[in-house]
């Protein structure tokens, strides 16, 4: 039996329970998926708990994403790139190796008729999804990212680390209050938790007017999943624009996890189907 966890704080609005519970049932396997709400100050004891607990691994969500690198002994490469960590698998030895599966979720998501090549890119929000959105992006081949933040200083630091990490790409830092022209946009990404079940549940991280200048082929991407259709995805959708929520990437990023654990994939529809349930939709 495989005995898994998520830490974070706070974890009321996680569905990952369910998804797992389904993925493991679908592969015939038995794993228990624990919730330890775990606030930054608890972080260690937290770590240690996992270590002597005989837990296999364990998911990783907010705030914890960056600061549980320091208890790592190694990472994979998109962890690496992201700079930060969302689920660890915990060897025999005890062990911590961190890999970053948001990546592969939000590259998963896009549609595989969707030609990014040379393109340019919007992503609202700066943190970590944001970073996993510019490695997503990039091995799609997008040529310039336009990123957009509430606080251009405080977002230096991220900046100059995508630009030493894909010196291919060309990044534009601009205020998220005053959002430039998004007409050569061929994806927009919100990183934002704006439009979150219990975060600004009921406002988007554009303006209206804003999709005036969106190209009409563009892509709309949110990756916020509760609810399920969030007010930037009903407004695009009413819009006609073709849009791709982050229910997708939160099952393809599951999947992933569970083939770091256990080696096997377990199927996608089985899972999403879950994940409706336990939102209540």
């Amino acid at each position: 039996m495989y005995k898994l966890a998520i830490i974070g704080y706070p974890l009321g609005h996680s569905i990952s329970a369910a998804i797992q519970k389904a993925g493991f049932e679908n592969l015939g396997l038995e794993g228990g998926y624990d919730i330890l709400e775990t606030p930054p100050e608890d972080l260690i004891s937290r770590i240690k708990y996992l270590k002597t607990n005989e837990y296999n691994g364990f998911n990783v969500t907010i705030p914890l994403k960056v600061p549980v690198s320091l208890f790592l002994d190694d990472i994979d490469e998109y962890a690496n790139f992201a700079g930060c960590v969302n689920t660890v698998k915990i060897l025999e030895d005890k062990s911590f190796i961190g890999y970053n599966t948001d990546i592969y979720g939000f590259k998963s998501a896009i549609p595989n008729d969707v030609n990014l090549l040379g393109k340019r890119a919007s992503i609202l929000g700066t943190g970590g999804a944001a970073r996993a959105a510019v490695v997503g992006l990039s091995e799609k081949g997008i040529k310039y990212i336009d990123m957009y933040t509430r606080n251009i200083i405080n977002s230096k630091q991220t900046l100059d680390y995508v630009r030493a990490k894909f010196p291919k790409i060309e990044f534009n830092v601009y205020q998220i209050q005053n959002i430039r022209s998004l007409e050569d946009s061929a994806i927009i990404v919100n990183a934002t938790p704006i439009g979150m079940r219990g975060f600004m549940a009921d406002e988007m991280p554009l303006d209206r007017k804003d999709f005036d200048n969106i190209d009409s082929n563009a892509i709309i991407y949110d990756i916020v999943y509760n609810p399920q259709k969030t007010v930037l995805i009903k407004e695009a959708q009413s819009r006609g624009f073709r849009t791709v929520g982050g229910l997708d990437m939160l099952i393809y990023q599951a999947i992933r996890g569970i083939e770091i654990w256990t080696g096997k994939t377990p199927d996608f529809n089985v899972m999403k189907i879950a994940a409706l349930e336990a939102l209540g939709s």
